[in-house]
């Protein structure tokens, strides 16, 4: 499962680099129609949204508060859920 072993290391490097709370930005590629999915991830947070340009696939940035590592990794957990998506 290399997702798994990505989301181990992106929270180890987490603890070690970064200071909680923090302000974290979330970064996704979806394509056009789950927009709204992805602001169900993290809702009281603004949401920049940026469309390709053949329409197809929308750039989706997220930034939030978090208070920890493992809140961090949660969203990227939920967000996998997410048909098409690509977390960056």
């Amino acid at each position: 499962m290399n997702k798994k072993l990505d989301l181990a290391s992106l929270k180890e490097q987490l603890d070690s680099q970064t200071d909680f709370p923090t302000l974290y930005m979330f970064k996704f590629i979806v394509p056009i129609g789950k927009e709204n999915e992805v602001a169900k991830l993290l809702p009281r947070n603004e949401l920049v949204l940026k469309k390709s340009a053949k329409g197809n696939y929308a750039s989706v940035t997220i930034k939030a508060m978090m208070p920890s590592s493992d809140s961090i990794i949660a969203v990227y957990e939920q967000a996998s859920a997410i048909e098409g998506i690509i977390s960056l």
